[in-house]
């Protein structure tokens, strides 16, 4: 079967992942809407494309935070990428590098942060954190990021607690007993009938804007904070001294409900005024999704779900695969625009 768009990878990734693992991945909160939203909302945006430009070179490379990548896509921080293929984020992280471009980790990869970095040792990488309870482990985890060469700190924000998501509760949703939390191993009292392999409430629901400054006091990496979805929120970003923000809503996987990230966008990048960088993830499937929402003032754009299937696919390859039909697509959607 010939693989021509993500759509292919998708079917491909449903067609072949355990059912339990292919919903794991799909899940959005409560009724999908925001997850589903996300997606639609692209459709309904319009190119206004301009003719005779002469489009015969283009350079379709960008800066993030002052590193150069090959075109404006990353990959968002997902967990559990053994799931999806047995050598997970290793795998990952070596595609993000052949195709020079940023690849966020995640707290719960299936892969320790030392296994990522010598996988892919030159390539740009950052760190997402979810702060937990016992800040003993996050920050342990942020210093550990910054002494392995990862160059920026991604911080959730929308995640003090887990969304519903209502397939993973129907199937019982478990790690598999030979994969873990490599990153959290040790910290917490291994639970094999939870969830995501945590003791319930781990996770730390009293992080708020000052704890920030408690990061910026344990690392000199940037820091970008990920699930900014209004003015006011990416104003106090700004006021609070974050690098970057990532306008995103978990996937759909968080508060049902709120807006697409495409939607949310042109608020955030008018409140902040150029004062820091902004990118977004949600709902990206074309290159000409990644055109709008530059067009509409990200700087870049992460793929999640996406990044999943081509692992599914052929792993490191099949990632690739993913990201160069991006790539296309993009650069053909750059010239046909003008």
């Amino acid at each position: 079967m010939a693989m021509v768009c993500l759509s292919d990878f998708e079917a491909y990734a449903k067609k072949y992942l355990p059912k339990t693992a292919w919903d794991f991945f799909a899940a959005g909160a409560d009724d999908c809407s925001t997850r589903d939203e996300n997606i639609l909302a692209y459709k309904r945006i319009r190119f206004r494309p301009r003719m005779l430009r002469d489009v015969s070179v283009m350079d379709i490379r960008t800066k993030l935070l002052g590193t150069e990548i090959s075109f404006p896509v990353g990959i968002a921080p997902t967990g559990f990428h053994q799931l999806a293929w047995p050598d997970g984020e290793k795998s990952t992280a070596r595609a993000a590098k052949a195709m020079n471009i940023c690849y966020v980790a995640s707290t719960y990869s299936t892969c320790t942060l030392q296994e990522i970095a010598a996988a892919a040792p030159d390539g740009l990488r950052w760190f997402q954190l979810y702060i937990h309870r016992n800040r003993a482990v996050s920050r342990q985890l942020v210093q550990q990021a910054e002494a392995l060469g990862f160059q920026g700190l991604v911080l959730t924000a929308d995640l003090p607690y887990t969304g519903k998501r209502r397939d993973d509760v129907r199937n019982g949703f478990c790690l598999p007993p030979h994969m873990k939390l490599k990153n959290l191993e040790g910290a917490f009292e291994v639970c094999k009938n939870e969830p995501y392999g945590l003791p319930p409430n781990s996770l730390d629901p009293s992080v708020t804007w000052n704890d920030i400054y408690w990061l910026q006091s344990l690392t000199r990496l940037p820091i970008i904070i990920k699930g900014i979805l209004t003015k006011e929120d990416a104003e106090l970003a700004v006021r609070h001294g974050v690098q970057a923000i990532i306008v995103s809503n978990h996937g759909g996987r968080q508060l049902d409900g709120g807006p697409a990230t495409i939607d949310a966008l042109v608020e955030v990048v008018e409140a902040v005024q150029g004062r820091v960088e902004v990118y977004l993830d949600g709902g990206i499937r074309k290159g000409s999704d990644v055109l709008k929402a530059l067009a509409l003032g990200a700087k870049c754009v992460f793929i999640g779900r996406p990044a999943l299937w081509g692992l599914a696919y052929k792993g490191e390859e099949g990632l690739q695969d993913v990201l160069r039909i991006l790539q296309d697509e993009f650069r053909l959607s750059m010239a046909l625009a003008g």
